[in-house]
């Protein structure tokens, strides 16, 4: 491309390449949309958490469930954990930064009820802790991910790993699979057939 610069072709080549390597991991994605349509049908909520981007991409998920992704439908039960700043910054002063999502999911998470935590490396302690609290208490567990899943994979029920290795690419994934999973509830919370 004339006058675009080979570093910024080269994202977007990333981005094509990454984008086509999905096709193999849409029925976890959309096993996954099925996963929360059981879970809202027999009255489970869904908490969503992660850090920096990722804790972006949580509050996207939950937004797009409790307002609506494009039908006008009832809101959908959705919290993410990050939304609370005197929660989290308490939690984190007076135990851990590792504890802020452990201790929420131990307060509020019951059994029926799905936790998805977003994570590009699936390293951070705190969404691992995350995890495996929800497991514990008899949550249904998925990670966003990227690649390997990381040590945070070992406490998910659900893997949606992202075919990428770099944070940019990993997000954009994220993105693409929150919106994919919102129109299969948004379509089943309105009774209808999702649509391209």
């Amino acid at each position: 491309m004339a006058g675009v610069p080979d570093w910024a072709s080269e994202q977007l080549a990333s981005y094509n390449r990454s984008g086509a390597a999905m096709a193999e991991r849409l029925p976890a994605v959309l096993g996954a949309a099925e996963l929360l349509c059981r879970a809202f049908a027999a009255g489970g909520v869904l908490y969503t958490f992660g850090n920096g981007g990722s804790a972006a991409d949580a509050q996207h998920l939950t937004g797009e469930l409790i307002g609506h992704y494009r039908r006008n439908r009832r809101p959908l039960p959705a919290v993410t954990l990050t939304c609370d700043p005197t929660v989290a910054t308490c939690i984190a002063n007076d135990y851990s930064f590792d504890d802020v999502f452990a201790r929420q999911v131990a307060a509020l998470v019951r059994p029926g009820d799905v936790v998805a935590a977003f994570s590009t490396s699936g390293r951070s302690p705190n969404v691992v802790a995350g995890l495996a609290t929800a497991r514990s208490r008899g949550a249904t567990t998925v990670l966003f991910c990227g690649e390997s899943g990381g040590p945070a994979g070992e406490h998910a029920d659900v893997l949606l790993a992202a075919p990428a290795t770099s944070t940019a690419r990993i997000q954009e994934l994220h993105t693409l699979m929150l919106h994919l999973i919102s129109e299969h509830v948004d379509a089943w919370a309105a009774g209808q057939a999702p649509t391209p």
